[in-house]
């Protein structure tokens, strides 16, 4: 881990934990990462610590810091448990706001070149899917989003470049429901969808099971190139 603990201003009063990972250059595009249900652990520190890598000024927020700060979670029975719960009891037009909030702290910093996208994975796919249709962000990416069927009116506000990557073996996005959504996003020129045979849900958690380093590697390749040809980083 390279990056440090930051506190942001939510835009209604208080504030909320994040973990900053700066790039080797000192500046870049910013990026909030969005983590799976199990929020901003270790798994979701070392993915930011990666776009930094890469040129990007990434910050991973506390998910559920309205409801019970710094619950980070463990891949374990337990963690997927509180993790459901915290996440279902989730107030989403405030954490729209707090994700503005992300994307104000990160532009206003004078190592930030202005230019903030969004990316998200499971439940943060969700979350950034929902952000953008509200213009929080300049792009995102999601991996395996989750829970869209109650959102994909969504889509007709999604004027933000966006691509999505999903695995065949994710019961969560069965193939009717990836036809869908990408029913929903024909037309957008700026739009894209991905779909990774014989990968699960899950399968750019490395170290993980159900990692796929074949998907994984490849997606990671397109999300580099999507990110630096939308927020000017580099590609890969």
């Amino acid at each position: 881990m390279t990056g440090k603990t930051v506190r942001i201003p939510a835009k209604d009063g208080g504030e909320f934990e994040a973990w900053l990972a700066a790039p080797p250059s000192g500046r870049g595009p910013g990026l909030t990462v969005l983590a799976e249900i199990y929020n901003a652990n270790p798994w979701a520190r070392s993915v930011a610590d990666r776009f930094a890598a890469e040129g990007y000024m990434t910050i991973v927020p506390d998910l559920y810091w309205r409801q019970e700060p710094g619950a980070y979670l463990s891949y374990t029975p337990e963690g997927q448990r509180r993790g459901r719960a915290l996440g279902a009891a989730m107030d989403l037009p405030l954490f729209i706001e707090d994700l503005r909030a992300c994307a104000d702290w990160l532009r206003q910093r004078a190592d930030c070149t202005g230019r903030i996208g969004v990316v998200g994975f499971c439940f943060g796919g969700k979350l950034a899917w929902l952000g953008l249709s509200h213009h929080a962000a300049d792009a995102g990416v999601t991996y395996y989003a989750s829970q869209l069927n109650g959102h994909l009116d969504a889509a007709k506000t999604i004027d933000a470049p966006l691509m999505m990557h999903f695995g065949s073996l994710d019961h969560r996005v069965p193939p009717d429901l990836y036809d869908t959504i990408r029913g929903c996003l024909a037309g957008k020129p700026n739009a894209c969808t991905f779909w990774y045979e014989g990968a699960d849900h899950g399968f750019n958690r490395d170290g993980y099971p159900p990692y796929h380093p074949e998907a994984a590697a490849l997606a990671w390749r397109r999300t580099l190139d999507f990110l630096g040809r939308h927020l000017g980083g580099k590609t890969s």
